[in-house]
C-alpha cells in the first residue's frame, strides 16, 4: 500500500486573472497579449506569417521573462 508523503502547496500570486476558472498571474497574460499584438502589426505589415510569428513569439518571450524577473510594485 502506498502513502502520501508530505504535499507542497504552492501560493498563488497576488495579481492573477482568472481564464476558464484557472488563475494566471498578470504578467503572463500581458505577455501573450504583447505578443499577439506585434503578430498582428508584422503580419499586416509584410503579409506574410513567417516574420509574423517570429516576431510574435519573440516579443511574447521577452515581455514573460521580463516581467516575471522585475520587482512588482504595489
Amino acid at each position: 500500500m502506498t502513502t502520501a508523503g508530505r504535499f507542497h502547496v504552492t501560493s498563488v500570486p497576488s495579481a492573477t486573472v482568472s481564464i476558464a476558472g484557472v488563475a494566471w498571474p498578470t504578467y503572463k497574460v500581458i505577455a501573450l497579449l504583447v505578443g499577439l499584438l506585434v503578430f498582428g502589426v508584422v503580419a499586416v505589415a509584410t503579409m506574410s506569417a513567417g516574420p509574423a510569428v517570429l516576431a510574435g513569439t519573440g516579443v511574447a518571450t521577452l515581455a514573460w521573462i521580463a516581467l516575471r524577473v522585475l520587482p512588482h510594485r504595489g
